[in-house]
């Protein structure tokens, strides 16, 4: 019979557990291995909204409408566009949906006094985070379906490139729509076919109607692979394309105080009339020696390469590439306007990049290694350059923010500001206008007689010269780049572009001390 033997008398175990700086460290690991990637783009996307934080004429809509939206809401009568319409109408939904995320943080900046200004960095910040926050969903299936590697490939480079990021802050049509577009290819890698089609009905029907060309090779090839049926669609995708058009109709025909649907008459305007053609013209194979190569940068070259090294990626390219073609048809083009295949070719460089990587051990795949890392540093070297060149290509918004941080003060009150085309078009906005004394005139067709007539206080204009004012000082602005032997072997060469008068009559301009004109 063995001995009794009490709890006490038995040896102790022992338990380790992690400090709690081992912890605290552990769960700072979790927080950049899920977030590390979002806040590298959402800090390169940030930092280009607070370095060029002013807009121009192809976001003028949308601005104006945020700006609208947050300060005059339901007093539809104030609203910018019904002064000034521009060419073709736009829709406000994309203008509403930022306005609501951004208004609380709008409304805080109010209460603290700050200036309008800070609410134009808050709406950009707020679209960028929807931007990023539909790009994240796709970069997941990017993950799920090929690997974190080509996915960390893809986010090196998003980095890298100056177009995405920089536009993806700025309100657009193209850029809600990229929001959209982004949802559809993450659903389209997820195997959630209908789902990709309705985004892409809802970014055609509301947003940007020439998204139609990347809705159709896309649906077509999920015909021919039989991933969906024709009825299928018809099902699916009918009640959708439905629901989009009512939706934008009541929306903006209450907006625009007449029944409208913008995109169709954005279609007929720029397909049907082909008016878009009066901005410019290139050539059709423009996209691919210009806007590609500029926006991908090392992705260009290395996305080809990607069509060749895993056929997978082909399925998901060839669509993109189609929808490309098509839209080189239309002889006005711009970058923004094939903005959404970005992502598309950006996987493809990846997956690329990765097949590099991972055999580099072997001679002609270092050899391609050390090319790929030429490329990115390349790449890099071009980001900064044309960021460079960004900062100096909104002189308007520059020469006001100067006019007002110069601390005049007016005897008689009011300070009345007229604002050309020009400037409207390169850098100013309503959120870029201050309440104290200043009051602002963007009237067009103004004659040069007429400007002191209408006893203007200051002037920006792109005029050097007008009767009846004194040229008080000039905003440089981005002309053109220079190449050189030595370094830096690329400069930027700037030249004035807008300038900033006063009315001679006005006594207390003529005795201010200005930092005067060339």
């Amino acid at each position: 019979m063995s001995p009794h033997i009490t709890v006490s008398e038995l040896p102790s175990r022992r338990v380790w557990s992690k400090p709690k700086s081992m912890a605290l460290n552990s769960k700072w690991e979790k927080l950049v291995e899920r977030y590390g990637y979002d806040l590298l783009l959402g800090s390169i996307a940030a930092f280009y909204v607070f370095m060029v934080p002013y807009t121009k004429v192809e976001e003028s809509f949308n601005v104006q409408a945020m700006h609208d939206i947050l300060y005059h809401r339901l007093n539809l009568d104030n609203y910018d566009h019904l002064e000034f319409p521009g060419v073709v109408p736009r829709t406000f939904i994309g203008a509403l949906l930022v306005s609501i995320v951004a208004s609380p943080f709008v409304i805080t900046a109010s209460l603290l006094h700050l200036p309008k200004f800070h609410a134009l960095l808050i709406v950009r910040m707020a679209l960028g985070c929807i931007i990023l926050y539909t790009l994240r969903f796709f970069r997941r299936q990017i993950r799920n379906k090929f690997g974190h590697q080509v996915e960390a490939f893809f986010v090196i480079f998003t980095a890298i490139q100056f177009h995405f990021l920089f536009y993806c802050t700025r309100p657009l049509p193209n850029i809600l729509a990229l929001g959209i577009v982004n949802l559809a290819y993450g659903y389209w890698f997820e195997g959630r076919f209908y789902a990709a089609l309705n985004s892409l009905i809802f970014a055609t029907t509301v947003f940007r109607c020439d998204m139609l060309l990347l809705l159709c090779p896309i649906g077509l090839q999920l015909l021919l692979t039989k991933k969906i049926s024709i009825w299928g669609a018809l099902k699916h995708c009918m009640g959708m394309a439905l629901f989009c058009i009512g939706l934008t109709i009541l929306v903006d025909s209450i907006m625009w105080k007449r029944l409208l649907w913008p995109e169709f008459e954005v279609l007929w305007f720029n397909s049907v009339l082909n008016k878009s053609s009066e901005w410019g013209t290139h050539a059709f194979y423009w996209y691919f020696t210009s806007a590609l190569p500029r926006s991908l940068l090392a992705a260009y070259p290395l996305s080809l390469f990607g069509l060749f090294v895993d056929r997978r990626v082909r399925s998901f390219t060839f669509p993109v590439l189609a929808f490309i073609l098509l839209y080189s048809k239309l002889p006005h083009k711009e970058l923004r306007f094939i903005i959404s295949s970005v992502p598309i070719f950006n996987l493809s460089a990846s997956i690329a990049s990765n097949r590099i990587y991972n055999n580099k051990k072997k001679m002609i795949w270092n050899m391609l290694f050390l090319v790929m890392l030429g490329l990115l540093l390349m790449s890099l070297a071009g980001t900064i350059t044309t960021f460079m060149a960004s900062y100096w290509n909104y002189p308007s918004g520059h020469a006001l923010k100067k006019l007002h941080g110069i601390g005049f003060h007016n005897d008689t009150g009011e300070q009345w500001i007229h604002i050309d085309t020009f400037s409207a078009m390169n850098g100013i906005s309503r959120f870029c206008e201050s309440d104290f004394t200043w009051r602002y005139s963007k009237e067009e067709q103004i004659s040069m007689q007429e400007h002191q007539r209408r006893n203007f206080t200051f002037l920006i204009n792109e005029l050097p010269v007008i009767d009846g004012f004194k040229c008080l000082f000039t905003e440089d602005g981005f002309s053109r780049l220079r190449f050189k032997f030595g370094f830096p072997p690329i400069l930027l060469v700037k030249e004035p572009k807008v300038y900033v008068h006063g009315n001679v009559e006005n006594k207390d301009i003529v005795n201010n001390k200005w930092p005067g004109c060339p």
